[in-house]
């Protein structure tokens, strides 16, 4: 009795924000979830600043759980895909891949299935609440280091309007999506990669 005790307190604590939320904000965090996880597929352009101010424009896909593609505009080349598993960067000019674990990113937040602020695997970080505006940040509690991922969602209608990254350098990345259109028909190749190897025809 006492170990499930213990393994409840322990639970809890890694769920259970380090501050008091207002009611305001418990509220806002609830319809997030409820929007979020209400958006199975979309399909939107969307416009990414970069940390030394230079921006690209391109077209992302989202397929929930777990993954999503965002096809760069030319000249920019570049494709990241979330495979369920990975989150890809190519360098489509070089032809170079690196992989890294989905669940190490924050973008994993982002792609859970049933997204819940009260679960263990996600940190809380803060609500903020402003005109027009409700910006929430959270991390992966296994390693909050990693990064942080800040949604921000317009209040009226409540939708998803933007996302920012900062990551363990403290650089941060944001992505304001546009144009969205949600629960369209997306072909399953767009969420898959796979690496040329050296002889292969294009």
């Amino acid at each position: 009795m006492l170990r499930k005790i213990l393994l409840f307190l322990t639970v809890f604590a890694l769920s259970a924000p380090a501050f008091a939320l207002t009611d305001a904000e418990n509220a806002a965090l609830k319809k997030a979830e409820v929007t979020l996880n209400s958006v199975k597929t979309m399909k939107a352009r969307f416009l990414q600043v970069n940390p030394d101010g230079s921006s690209h424009e391109g077209d992302i896909y989202v397929s929930r759980p777990g993954r999503m593609r965002l096809v760069y505009d030319p000249p920019t080349p570049m494709l990241m895909v979330a495979d369920g598993t990975f989150l890809i960067y190519v360098d489509t000019e070089m032809k170079d891949a690196s992989h890294i674990g989905l669940d190490d990113t924050p973008a994993g937040i982002l792609l859970k299935d049933n997204l819940s602020f009260s679960d263990p695997a996600v940190k809380l970080n803060g609500v903020k609440i402003g005109p027009g505006t409700v910006e929430i940040t959270a991390s992966m509690a296994k390693d909050p280091g990693a990064g942080k991922l800040t949604m921000v969602f317009s209040d009226a209608p409540f939708e998803l309007k933007q996302w920012r990254v900062v990551d363990s350098q403290n650089k941060e990345v944001s992505v304001t999506i546009f144009d969205a259109k949600t629960g369209v028909n997306l072909d399953k190749s767009l969420f898959r990669y796979e690496t040329r190897k050296s002889g292969d025809r294009e």
